[in-house]
């Protein structure tokens, strides 16, 4: 990976822009829990709007405890709706970059509830863009998906080749990406769409149906269950650390203006692993953590709806464009994911974590 630490290469970023203010929304969730966090551990102020739907607010606080209460005073959270304009324009008063990262996801979910996600995540991203031009923002960088690639098989996936979309999620997300290179050529706004692949990481919620794999697996292997397969576990992703994204963001954020006003960029790590290798690489991970054998039981069930089967970027755009450079590959990312998981599983109040 790259020489530069996570932390030099945010630092690298932010040095002698002084103290901007940030919005982030989806500030509770996952990512956007991370952005909030490297922003304040680097001196940023940040406004985060959520509803609280998907995030929660003990993200919020494990960023207070992580961060200090000193940067943590640089925080203020707005609990809205971003397709509600008041909530909107509210949050952007006095805002100098824009993360738009709330949105509704899973695959399934979308399959079982498309209008609450099309609601969620394209009337909800029209009215920020809408909000963000009115407030006089003209650069925003917001979250798109792998899964726009659809049915497209080629492999290492490249941003100008798409395929048919198989899933409203997905439809979501690319009508995100239309409604952006729009703005961009009606009212000459900057804006950036990153196409996150399977991002994982401390935060990511191991609980529901609509679970990613890494963080079910991970409370699985902790308490001795059955880590439950999609297919016959050759399915392949482009599985990409957190503290990637984080840096993706900040580089679009503050890059040179893109070209045509609107431009999409894959952000992975630009490797491939089956679901296979991923639960061996989580139990080998969890073994050198704990020092004792740790023996995962494995049973498959069949393929879902909508999911496709091998999931590869290239990310030589963001490269070259963004000066993206990641800085974690899988096996780093694993080593930090999983002794967060384990001291969170250790808590007595876990089961709600």
């Amino acid at each position: 990976m790259a020489a530069l630490s996570a932390d030099e290469a945010l630092a690298g970023l932010l040095r002698g822009r002084g103290s901007a203010r940030w919005l982030v929304t989806g500030a509770a969730g996952f990512i956007g829990s991370h952005l909030v966090e490297a922003l304040l551990r680097h001196g940023q102020r940040v406004v985060g709007l959520d509803d609280f739907s998907t995030g929660a607010q003990h993200n919020l606080d494990d960023v207070r405890t992580t961060v200090g209460e000193a940067a943590w005073a640089g925080f203020e959270l707005i609990e809205g709706d971003v397709c509600d304009p008041l909530a909107c324009a509210r949050a952007l008063q006095g805002v100098d970059h824009v993360l738009h990262q709330a949105a509704l996801g899973s695959v399934p979910r979308s399959i079982e509830q498309p209008m609450r996600t099309f609601r969620a995540n394209a009337a909800g991203f029209a009215q920020l863009l809408t909000s963000a031009r009115e407030a006089g923002l003209q650069r925003v960088v917001y979250a798109s998906s792998s899964s726009v690639y659809g049915d497209h098989a080629a492999l290492p996936k490249v941003e100008a080749v798409t395929g048919n979309l198989l899933s409203p999620y997905a439809a979501s997300k690319a009508i995100d990406e239309l409604l952006a290179g729009t703005y961009a050529r009606t009212y000459g706004m900057q804006l950036a769409g990153l196409r996150y692949f399977n991002v994982f990481g401390p935060r990511q919620d191991p609980e529901g149906a609509y679970a990613a794999v890494v963080p079910r697996w991970a409370r699985a292997l902790l308490r001795g269950e059955t880590l439950w397969v999609n297919g016959d576990g050759s399915t392949s992703r482009d599985f990409c650390y957190i503290a990637n994204v984080v840096q993706a963001n900040l580089r679009a954020a503050l890059g040179a203006p893109l070209p045509e006003g609107h431009q999409v960029f894959n952000v992975a790590v630009g490797a491939r692993t089956t679901l296979v290798e991923m639960a061996e690489a989580m139990r080998a991970a969890l073994e050198r953590l704990l020092g004792r054998p740790v023996a995962p039981r494995l049973e498959h069930r069949a393929f879902r709806d909508g999911d496709v089967r091998h999931s590869l970027a290239d990310i030589s755009k963001a490269r070259e464009l963004l000066g993206y450079a990641p800085t974690h590959d899988v096996a780093s990312g694993l080593e930090i994911t999983m002794a967060w998981y384990a001291a969170r599983d250790a808590r007595p109040d876990s089961r709600s974590i």
